[in-house]
C-alpha cells in the first residue's frame, strides 16, 4: 500500500496521542505547538517543515514519557499497527 507522508504523519500523531491519552490541545502544548496546527496535521491538511517535525519529535521526547527516542524520521515511518479508531465528536455514539 502506498501512503503519502502527510497521511503517515497524521496516523502516527493520532497513534501517539491515543497511546499517551492526550487531547490534541494537551499534545500541542507538550510539543510546543498549537491546537489548530496539530489538528491540521492530523487531518492531513498541512505539510510540516522539517524544522517543525524536529520540534514535535523533541517535544515528545522532552515532555512525554517515551521509552524510545523519537526522531522526525520516526514520525514519517509507516507502521500499520499505528492505525487508530478516532472519530469526530459529532460521529461518536
Amino acid at each position: 500500500m502506498r501512503t503519502n507522508s502527510k497521511k503517515i504523519l497524521a496516523m502516527n500523531l493520532k497513534y501517539y496521542r491515543e497511546k499517551y491519552d492526550l487531547s490534541q490541545e494537551n499534545f500541542a502544548e507538550k510539543v510546543g505547538s498549537n491546537l489548530v496546527y496539530i489538528n491540521q496535521l492530523e487531518n492531513s491538511k498541512r505539510k510540516p517543515t522539517i524544522e517543525m517535525l524536529d520540534k514535535i519529535a523533541n517535544g515528545m521526547n522532552k515532555n512525554i514519557d517515551f521509552k524510545l527516542k523519537m526522531t522526525s524520521s520516526e514520525l514519517l515511518r509507516y507502521d500499520p499497527s499505528h492505525k487508530t479508531n478516532f472519530k469526530r465528536i459529532d460521529e461518536r455514539k
